[in-house]
């Protein structure tokens, strides 16, 4: 954990990190899922981070596997957010595709006479449009820098 943390601080993609250390992008994998790699490439990531050997040499627990929002800035925690609300769209995105299709089919076989299937779409689709809106701030009235500001203001900080 310790190294993707580092590495997501750097921004850097696995690739590259894998390329200035001189590894393989599978070995970059297995340092960042906490499973054994070699000396010699414990020695590669520490000098491309220039951090001391032993802090990549941590042990890896369960509660590394998942990102500690405790000991996460407030950016990290914003992206951490931001990540889950994109992957909440898309799973709801897949819903509609799914869903709506079936609907038309369901409609088109038992009530061909009266396409009724044109409702859950259009309220859905306002719906899932809303979520997009929402999710990727094509209107940022209320979004993260303005919920910074409130929260600075709140705690009685400059900024």
């Amino acid at each position: 954990m310790i190294v993707r943390k580092l590495r997501l601080q750097k921004g850097w993609s696995q690739e590259q990190l894998a390329e200035m250390a001189d590894l393989s992008v599978r070995t970059v994998q297995r340092a960042e899922r906490g499973q054994s790699i070699g000396m010699e490439s414990l020695k590669s990531l520490a000098a491309v981070f220039e951090v001391d050997l032993s802090q990549l040499h941590q042990p890896f627990t369960e509660e590394d596997d998942t990102m500690n929002e405790e000991n996460m800035t407030w950016e990290e925690q914003r992206a951490l957010e931001y990540v889950r609300d994109i992957k909440g769209f898309y799973s709801h995105l897949g819903s509609f595709a799914c869903v709506i299709p079936f609907l038309f089919a369901i409609n088109y076989f038992i009530t061909p006479g009266y396409m009724w299937a044109w409702w859950p779409l259009l309220g859905w689709g306002i719906g899932l449009a809303s979520h997009a809106l929402s999710v990727f701030e094509v209107f940022p009235f209320f979004g993260p820098d303005w919920e910074k500001k409130q929260v600075e203001k709140k705690l009685g900080r400059k900024l």
